[in-house]
């Protein structure tokens, strides 16, 4: 008989994302689950971590049950190093200064790329999605760790259009279209911890988690999928799911 699971996929997300981050670490870092990841990483294990909002804040405290909506709400602002113009924001991109990008997309392939444009043809499209915002500036100039549903849908061979790079084509390609530093790091589903080849830049399973089996990521992902000594990671213990559940008490984001 299958153990009955304690959390939800959101929770998962959440608690695995934010066991990838470190103290000191600079996170360029949205709503929902990316800034419940910064934020339960700050409260359990990183307490020098910073968080940083597209809207221009630098450094907020994120009040526990008061989750803000939207990178431009009031509530991002609240105990802030440092408020930024947009463009501002981006600099520090282009300055090296922030180390960790966190995104979603509506379609990654093997080499990273994300897609959350439009899907379908260009002439065409059967779905126009909300564009790049900054994410387009955030995966050209950061580490990446993208979040999303494991879905045959959304792991595709190749995107429909690359809003945000990864590693393009593989092998030396993002070096060679002119972004040398950079890249995606991890990708984490409500399946498994994916990583990228360091020589090929494909994509490949390190770790599965608990009750998840290798067969089943295959079954979901839209392309040969690599793997790596694979794993299971450990599963949320009580001690993160409480604090995940006091920062966001009426499950807003991790229903």
């Amino acid at each position: 008989m299958t153990e009955r699971k304690n959390y939800t996929a959101s929770e998962l997300l959440a608690v695995m994302s934010a066991r990838i981050l470190h103290d000191g670490q600079v996170v360029f870092a949205g709503v929902g689950v990316p800034l419940l990841a910064a934020t339960l990483a700050q409260r359990l294990h990183a307490p020098g971590l910073t968080i940083l909002f597209e809207g221009g804040v630098l450094g907020p405290f994120v009040v526990p049950g008061q989750l803000p909506p939207s990178t431009n709400e009031q509530r991002c602002t609240r105990r802030a190093n440092m408020l930024l113009p947009i463009t501002d924001v981006l600099l520090l991109l282009q300055r090296g200064y922030v180390d960790v990008g966190f995104m979603g997309g509506a379609q990654i392939d093997k080499f990273g790329n994300l897609n959350s444009s439009y899907i379908g043809d260009v002439d065409n499209p059967k779905i126009r999605l909300p564009g790049t915002g900054g994410g387009n500036d955030i995966s050209s100039l950061t580490q990446m760790i993208v979040t999303m549903k494991h879905e045959k849908r959304r792991f595709v061979e190749k995107v429909d259009f690359i809003t945000s790079p990864g590693f393009i084509d593989g092998g030396t390609s993002r070096a060679d279209s002119g972004l040398p530093t950079g890249g995606m790091f991890k990708v984490v589903t409500d399946l498994a911890m994916l990583g990228f080849d360091p020589q090929t830049r494909e994509m490949m399973v390190e770790a599965l988690h608990p009750g998840v089996t290798l067969q089943q990521v295959r079954d979901n992902t839209g392309f040969a999928i690599k793997e790596n000594g694979v794993e299971t990671t450990m599963p949320p213990t009580d001690r993160e799911l409480s604090v995940l559940r006091v920062l966001d008490p009426e499950r807003i984001y991790t229903a």
